[in-house]
């Protein structure tokens, strides 16, 4: 019988982040420019899995998908169990910027998903010569919490809460059984990550007072947004584009927070034009 490989490369690669050592494990498919994927929250890097499937994309894209320390199938770092997890801007910048150093990628473009929406923002305003674009999905400068967080992080709660938590943010008409995928990795997650995930989220990561700062000129902005988002709303978005001249915005009908992996070939659709720009573009 004949097996229907994917055509998904996985492996581990050993990285210093924030002075500590890490196993880090990635994805990755495709030849081309490379195309760093951040996920969400709580989550992995399988939310990616249709992009590094897609033909339309990896014919001209390297698409690389890690897991984030602690997440997925990374592993914490040595002592992990003597503190509390709680990830910060300054770690979440050091941590892409050591990946990339780390598989010696030039100059990629970098998109994220919500907290990865969000470090994208803190990439523009710092270190916009390191990126040939930036793609921001679900992204805003700063939510407040609109639920008790510590919820995510208590013994006599069963993990599932984190997906029932995020449920009400999937688009109300996608895929059935994509979006419980999507709910399943949230399933997944280790004890307290999506807590210390959303401390960058809620508290840390606000850029609201830096927005000036972001020169779209330096890099390329992209900033896709589902309408179904309570979270990082539209609005949030709008926002966004309002106060960084030159970014391009565009609202995603029917889709919601996690919109690459609640319905992957909707999202594609939007992501396409968007990534024939970027191939356009001369290479600086």
């Amino acid at each position: 019988m004949t097996v229907n490989f994917e055509p998904i490369i996985g492996r581990y690669f050993q990285a210093s982040i924030n002075d500590q050592p890490h196993r880090i494990y990635m994805e990755e498919a495709g030849q081309g420019i490379p195309l760093l994927c951040l996920h969400t929250a709580g989550s992995d890097g399988r939310q990616y899995r249709s992009l590094l499937n897609s033909k339309q994309i990896t014919n001209h894209f390297r698409v690389i998908c890690f897991d984030m320390p602690w997440h997925g199938k990374s592993s914490p770092p040595p002592g992990w169990h003597k503190k509390e997890y709680k990830l910060t801007s300054q770690q979440y910048q050091e941590m892409i910027l050591s990946v990339i150093e780390t598989l010696n990628i030039e100059r990629p473009v970098v998109m994220g998903c919500s907290i990865g929406g969000r470090i994208v923002l803190h990439l523009a305003r710092n270190h916009p010569e390191k990126f040939r674009a930036l793609i921001g999905l679900q992204s805003g400068a700063h939510v407040n919490p609109y639920y008790d967080l510590e919820y995510l992080h208590r013994p006599d709660i069963n993990g599932q809460v984190c997906a029932a938590i995020v449920s009400g943010l999937i688009g109300p008409n996608v895929p059935e059984d994509e979006k419980w995928e999507t709910l399943w990795h949230y399933m997944q997650a280790g004890p307290g990550i999506f807590k210390g995930d959303l401390h960058f989220y809620t508290d840390d990561g606000d850029i609201r007072e830096d927005l000036s700062d972001i020169d779209t000129q330096k890099c390329p902005l992209y900033l896709l947004t589902g309408e179904y988002d309570y979270s990082s709303t539209p609005e949030d978005t709008v926002d966004l584009v309002n106060r960084i001249p030159g970014c391009d915005y565009q609202l995603m009908t029917g889709l919601g927070h996690f919109p690459m992996s609640e319905d992957p070939p909707a999202f594609i659709e939007y992501l396409h034009p968007i990534l024939n720009k970027i191939m356009s573009q001369p290479s600086r």
